[in-house]
């Protein structure tokens, strides 16, 4: 493609497309052009939101490369490359969403903290790795478990990767035991990412990814499992990423009042307009992606051309030539939708996108509703503005 520069391994510089918008150099920040969301279904590497909390590390000696995994275990072990992949592939269709999604248009009503980040946080992507599952079988943890003999309740990830909020220590973050011993939740130990081996940006040699989640828990350069009795206590499982309401400000905020969030809700966006879009009157598609937590699929997507006044249900589909039914078998339940329609814009107006998931959750009308001082989990209706002219501009 062109702009593109190929690596000569997976461990040095990764692929970053110069139309990537960077949000931060460091740590490196970015997000691809909200049209590139929508030209395929899946999300290339080069074109997949890049969000780090720290400098990206350097794995060099692979044949090095361990997890430890201990903890309330009754056999911890350290597992090489080789025992990960000897276990049985899976490969997941996954979208991924930054909670911080969206969070420069509601930093427009009050400042939030937080990097701005437009619709493109998100993205959708195969992976491919060893079931969680079946790596904590091998430490004696059965399928299905809750709660191991020896009191572990929950599973934590330890990255290599290291962070100011954490004191120069590692980024870490948790789920339930439960959750991590469910095949049926798909968490994984993955390797690849669309059949290719992860880059350096996406976690190579070796990430977590917990689908239906927020981004923040599947843990990329992953060092370290542990089977805890309590939620990690990380600065982002404790003192980020949790949603409070619009009254509460830094003078008065307790964190420990909030849990961790973990399922993101129903979220949609236009990406074939931008934000303020002039074009001549006529014909006009609008497509973008819509996508639930918690294995949610999308029941609707409604479009307004005209404010809200009137809906229109736009088209939903996922892989072409079949078609999309939300929590059907052929369906991919942790991905996004995408979605589409055409209609006649003969005047100036606002467009509007909006979704409802399988479980009939919907995405709240006004962003002011759900402000919160971290900007996290904006999902408001989504609304752009189109200016028609008959002039070529």
């Amino acid at each position: 493609m062109p702009g593109l520069t190929a690596p000569s391994d997976y461990s040095r510089e990764p692929l970053r497309h110069p139309l990537q918008k960077i949000n931060s150099k460091e740590p490196f920040n970015s997000e691809p052009p909200r049209s590139a969301l929508i030209a395929s279904y899946l999300t290339p590497s080069h074109f997949f939101y890049k969000r780090n909390h720290g400098p990206i590390p350097i794995l060099q000696q692979i044949h090095r490369y361990c997890v430890s995994i201990s903890g309330l275990v009754e056999n911890p072990k350290e597992l090489f490359m080789k025992d990960i992949r000897a276990l049985p592939k899976y490969n997941v269709t996954a979208t991924l969403q930054c909670a911080g999604n969206r969070r420069t248009a509601m930093s427009k009503t009050r400042p939030v903290k937080g990097v701005g980040w437009d619709v493109s946080a998100i993205g959708n992507a195969v992976w491919g790795g060893a079931k969680l599952s079946d790596v904590l079988e091998l430490v004696g943890i059965p399928k299905l478990t809750s709660k191991t003999q020896f009191g572990g309740k929950h599973v934590e990830f330890v990255s290599v990767d290291k962070c100011k909020e954490e004191n120069g220590g590692p980024y870490k973050a948790s789920i339930p035991l439960s959750q991590a011993t469910n095949p049926e939740a798909d968490v994984l130990l993955a390797y690849e990412m669309n059949g290719e081996p992860l880059n350096r940006d996406h976690g190579y040699p070796l990430r977590v990814v917990v689908p239906g989640v927020i981004g923040a828990r599947s843990v990329k350069w992953l060092e370290a499992i542990n089977i805890i009795a309590e939620e990690s206590q990380g600065f982002f499982m404790q003192k980020d990423y949790k949603m409070f309401p619009p009254s509460v400000n830094w003078d008065n905020i307790n964190w420990s009042t909030r849990r961790p969030q973990m399922d993101f809700p129903v979220q949609c966006a236009i990406c074939s307009l931008e934000d303020v879009s002039t074009m001549k009157p006529g014909k006009v598609k609008i497509s973008g992606y819509a996508a639930s937590g918690g294995g949610r699929g999308i029941e609707r997507v409604d479009v307004s051309v005209d404010g809200g006044k009137t809906w229109m249900e736009a088209t939903r589909f996922q892989k072409s030539g079949t078609p999309y039914v939300a929590d059907g078998p052929s369906s991919d339940k942790w991905a996004w939708v995408l979605f589409e329609v055409t209609a006649d814009i003969l005047h100036s107006t606002e467009i509007i996108a909006k979704a409802v998931d399988s479980a009939a959750n919907v995405q709240p009308e006004k962003v002011e509703d759900i402000w919160n001082l971290r900007g996290i989990l904006n999902t408001s209706w989504h609304r752009v503005q189109v200016q028609a002219s008959q002039s070529n501009m």
